[in-house]
């Protein structure tokens, strides 16, 4: 027996019972299957269309929490350092004026020698000393002058060459007060050590509010250096006409270099909610 029914068409075969679906909106045709005793067994989905020349957006995911206005820290903060000089520099002169110029000379070499051995001798490096010779004639005599400048960083060690000249060569020498400076390395440290410090105070201050508060400090959003100051200090091209009576400590204190930093930050303020998923 067959019919047409809604569009469909049973036979039988083989005693099992089977259909074909038309479907009138999509135009395909459907895979035949057999029906088992029980029904019919599964239906094949029908062939997908061709694409249209166009895709779907993809759903957009979740948005981003945003950050309560107000979660921030905004504090300042400052330093004071100084720096004692790290270098000083003497100056021995001396002389000898002869009939004869190579007995000037001689009596001039010697001396120099035993200076330049003796600042040897106590760790000085050969570059650290500059020697200048003057040689004239006056009259029927030969003049001889020389001047030895030395550079100590150890001022123990000045201390003890300066101590030795004088014991050993007496008034046939004259050795200036000794001139501290600073080199730039030195002042370029002075500067960068006194604006972290200044950046860690500032750190410093705002977890103690935030402490103060309940709150728990979070990340800088901004560190920005606004006023820096130096004052004090020589430098070994600055020539300081100080009174021979001055100590050796009161010539330091007089060349030490001062500088001051201040700084202005904003921290993130993180709050209890965050230190309690942090601990989890």
């Amino acid at each position: 027996m067959s019919g047409k029914r809604g569009g469909s068409r049973e036979s039988r075969h083989g005693g099992r019972r089977g259909v074909t679906a038309v479907l009138p909106s999509q135009g395909a045709a459907v895979q035949r299957l057999p029906w088992g005793r029980e029904g019919p067994a599964a239906m094949a989905l029908p062939a997908p269309l061709p694409a249209r020349g166009f895709e779907l957006a993809p759903s957009p995911g979740p948005s981003p929490v945003p950050v309560p206005p107000g979660r921030e820290l905004h504090v300042s903060g400052s330093a004071e350092l100084s720096a004692g000089p790290d270098r000083a520099r003497v100056s021995v002169r001396l002389g000898s004026r002869k009939g004869a110029a190579g007995a000037a000379r001689s009596s001039v070499s010697r001396r120099l020698e035993y200076i330049a051995h003796s600042a040897r001798h106590r760790g000085v490096p050969e570059e650290n000393m500059t020697v200048t010779e003057d040689f004239s004639r006056l009259e029927n005599t030969y003049q001889m002058e020389a001047e030895v400048s030395i550079i100590f960083s150890d001022f123990g060690k000045m201390q003890n060459v300066c101590n030795l000249l004088t014991e050993k060569l007496g008034a046939s020498v004259t050795i200036s007060p000794p001139h501290f400076y600073h080199t730039p390395e030195a002042v370029d440290a002075l500067r960068r050590q006194v604006c972290v410090t200044a950046v860690a105070n500032t750190r410093q201050k705002a977890q103690e509010v935030c402490r103060l508060l309940g709150q728990s400090l979070g990340k800088p959003l901004l560190i920005r250096e606004e006023e820096t100051k130096e004052w004090g200090g020589h430098t070994d091209s600055h020539q300081v006409n100080s009174p021979d009576s001055l100590t050796l400590q009161e010539r330091i204190q007089n060349a030490t270099a001062y500088a001051s930093c201040r700084v202005f930050a904003v921290f993130e303020i993180k709050g209890k909610e965050n230190r309690r998923k942090k601990l989890l």
